[in-house]
């Protein structure tokens, strides 16, 4: 009986032995899973608390040609910060004329372009896709070119002679309206295609007698670099008088991001306000894009080209704001004279939707 008991005792000691190694060993697992809990909540605490940090929505921007002083609002507002303070990641990339540009958009190879109101009104015509959202270079800057020295002395005296003008240009689409309203013959005048970046070049070395460009581009070339003087014969001297250059987009984006259209309009035109401002810094800007430039010819290009930003019909309206008159007039010079028959309206061409009202953007004038 005694053996028996002392059995059963030693039995009870090793359960209850097993018991307490059991107890410890759930309460070591329960402590870890306490701690690896804590941990976790703690870690996601962390991370709810931290900010999250957007990233900025990447654009691409397409100009009309090379950077130069008329287009350098957009690599200004990119270097300010402009584009980036509006949530923005802006890439630019050089264009090969506005025509080029504008059957790009269209095929929405970039979001943004930088082209000639003309271009756009024969490219809708032609059933591009295509909406300009600001106008910069509301009043035309398209001019034929020649030195002052030479037998070029007035749009007649074109008949005989060579033009260079690139295909891809505005000029290149304009031409026919400036040959009937200067009531020219234009088979006597032979056009040949210059890449823009030779106008000069080319003009001087005697290969043409003259170019078409935008005078803003091509006269403080001659003048600073060629030590020449320049004569401008006007597109608008013969009844060319059309919107120029100013941002587009395809139809499908106006619909699909208008806030992130809202917000570009707005960013490039501080770019060109903020250049208007301070040339110098804005010269000191493009350079990192056109290391080769002269200054003195980018600072007359701007200088130029300001007095091109105004109408009498935009006066006191905000840099980027159209006139409905003057894109009506567009569309008539590109029926007069461009043999364009598509029966348009001018809300196809452009909106002021996105135009920003602020007095901060309205230009000075001249």
């Amino acid at each position: 009986m005694v053996c028996n008991l002392q059995s059963l005792a030693q039995f009870k000691r090793k359960e209850i032995a097993k018991m307490e190694q059991l107890n410890r060993h759930t309460l070591r697992r329960s402590h870890l899973f306490a701690a690896a809990l804590f941990s976790a909540v703690a870690g996601a605490a962390v991370l709810m608390a931290q900010p999250v940090q957007a990233a900025d929505r990447p654009v691409k921007m397409l100009l009309d040609w090379i950077h130069n002083g008329p287009n350098s609002g957009f690599v200004v507002a990119k270097e300010k910060g402009f584009y980036k303070e509006a949530g923005l990641d802006v890439s630019i990339e050089q264009g090969k004329g506005s025509g080029s540009t504008a059957q790009l958009i269209a095929s929405k190879v970039a979001d943004f372009g930088f082209a000639d109101g003309y271009v756009v009104t024969n490219g809708v015509a032609k059933g591009m896709d295509l909406k300009m959202v600001a106008g910069v270079f509301r009043r035309n800057p398209t001019a034929v070119i020649a030195l002052q020295k030479s037998s070029v002395t007035s749009a007649k005296e074109l008949e005989g002679k060579t033009i260079g003008i690139a295909t891809g240009a505005a000029q290149f689409q304009q031409w026919p309206a400036f040959v009937g309203g200067c009531k020219l013959d234009g088979s006597k005048i032979k056009v040949v295609n210059i890449d823009p970046a030779g106008y000069v070049a080319s003009m001087i070395a005697g290969q043409v007698d003259a170019v078409a460009g935008f005078a803003q581009g091509m006269v403080p070339g001659i003048e600073v670099r060629a030590n020449q003087d320049a004569r401008i014969m006007w597109y608008a001297d013969c009844g060319v008088n059309a919107v120029s250059n100013g941002i587009i987009v395809h139809s499908d984006f106006l619909k699909s991001d208008p806030a992130v259209i809202k917000s570009f309009v707005a960013a490039s035109l501080r770019g060109f306000l903020y250049g208007r401002a301070n040339p110098a810094e804005a010269i000191e800007i493009l350079k990192k894009y056109q290391p080769n430039l002269t200054p003195a010819i980018t600072n007359r290009e701007m200088s130029i080209s300001w007095t091109n930003w105004v109408t009498p019909n935009t006066a006191d309206k905000p840099l980027g704001w159209m006139s409905e008159q003057d894109w009506a007039s567009t569309i008539e010079v590109a029926k007069q004279f461009g043999g364009m028959t598509a029966d348009l309206k001018t809300s196809q061409l452009y909106t002021n939707e996105f135009v920003p009202t602020e007095a901060s953007f309205i230009p000075p004038q001249k």
